[in-house]
């Protein structure tokens, strides 16, 4: 009995079915335990069916738009700085346009992500130590100019900066709204500002009353708190990116580690869609929220990645008590709450309804 004919996938190349032609189109789940129940819950985006990962989505729209304009020129290289999730994007987006990629990382990048993008054929470079002001992501960032000017014809998507990072995001949100139709409340991890400022412009021109919560990590600067060593990879940032769109949310919450990882532990165990730092932390807070605001409430959160990639850490009990980080019950407790977020440094889980660009705190700071 011969074998059924290949699928033919519109666009792809002789008919035959790419990495890229499968970007996108993500499946939603329903959560519910061990954060809530009683017809309570969230729907999750499970982006982690990507093949890299939610930056799949920026990495090529970025590459892609950079061709059209012509500032890549054919077979030039790229390079970023990332933590792991933009670089598998890249990886893709290189393969898929015939670019080289050089990524700059640092040595809190996991042994298997290194691994993956040396497999995918980027060349990676690692810088020895942090920046005075900026963290690792400065020295990266510092490490990727010096590349640049080696490099004429290389191009930088600068994600932290880059508004094709937000605009690649729409498809995404209008996958939600054929999924969910009408949607409450939007929960997504905040890093480079991307997806949470790209999803909820777009959602709202169906949902003008959208509600945005913002998940940060302990240790971030995007939303006023001093930046300080984090555990925690793929969200907060060190730096300020101006693709964060502050007027956007109607509430942020800070995550610690020792709160991520028992989430992303229970949510393998009850529902098996889980991931990592940031998946973590949404679930949290979205679990939260299922609990807390009114029955019937939609909620629906963003989940950046899978778990694979977190074999080392979050799910390596080795590890997480090296750290100090519990893997027992997850955080069904309330919230710490602050009213401004420069009121007190946070150590824990914490929400704040006053969300200001960290640019007015410290013009008010310098006004004092």
């Amino acid at each position: 009995m011969s074998a059924p004919p290949l699928p033919s996938t519109p666009g792809a190349a002789g008919g035959t079915p790419r990495a890229t032609e499968v970007v996108g189109n993500t499946p939603v789940v329903w959560i519910d335990a061990p954060f809530a129940g009683g017809g309570r819950g969230f729907w999750a985006k499970l982006e982690g069916t990507n093949p890299g990962g939610i930056k799949d989505r920026p990495a090529l729209h970025m590459v892609r738009r950079a061709r059209e304009r012509g500032d890549l020129q054919p077979g030039c290289r790229i390079v970023e700085s990332t933590s792991g999730t933009l670089g598998l994007g890249l990886a893709l987006a290189g393969i898929a346009f015939g670019h080289p990629v050089t990524l700059v990382s640092d040595p809190g990048m996991e042994p298997l992500m290194y691994r993956l993008l040396q497999a995918y054929g980027t060349e990676l470079e690692t810088v020895p130590a942090p920046a005075e002001c900026g963290g690792w992501q400065q020295a990266r960032r510092d490490r990727v100019a010096r590349l640049l000017a080696d490099d004429p014809g290389a191009w930088c998507p600068d994600q932290y900066h880059n508004p094709d990072n937000v605009e690649a995001y729409t498809p995404l949100a209008e996958e939600l709204w054929q999924q969910l139709g009408a949607i409450d409340t939007l929960v997504c991890s905040v890093g480079t500002g991307g997806h949470s400022a790209g999803i909820s412009r777009a959602l709202r021109r169906h949902l003008p009353d959208l509600e945005v919560v913002g998940v940060d990590t302990v240790g971030s600067t995007i939303f006023g708190q001093p930046a300080r060593p984090r555990v925690m990879r793929g969200l907060g940032s060190s730096i300020h990116p101006r693709n964060v769109d502050y007027p956007t949310f109607s509430e942020v919450h800070w995550v610690a580690a020792q709160e991520a990882v028992p989430a992303c532990r229970a949510m393998a165990i009850h529902s098996y869609a889980s991931g990592g730092w940031s998946v973590g932390a949404v679930g949290t807070v979205a679990g939260w929220l299922a609990r807390t605001r009114p029955h019937g409430t939609r909620i629906a959160a963003v989940f950046p990645d899978g778990p694979e990639r977190y074999f080392d850490t979050v799910y390596n009990d080795e590890f997480c008590e090296a750290h100090g980080l519990a893997v027992g019950d997850p955080p069904l407790h309330d919230p710490m709450e602050i009213e401004r977020p420069d009121e007190v440094l946070v150590e824990r889980w914490t929400r704040c309804r006053t969300v200001l660009d960290p640019a007015v705190l410290e013009s008010a700071e310098n006004v004092r």
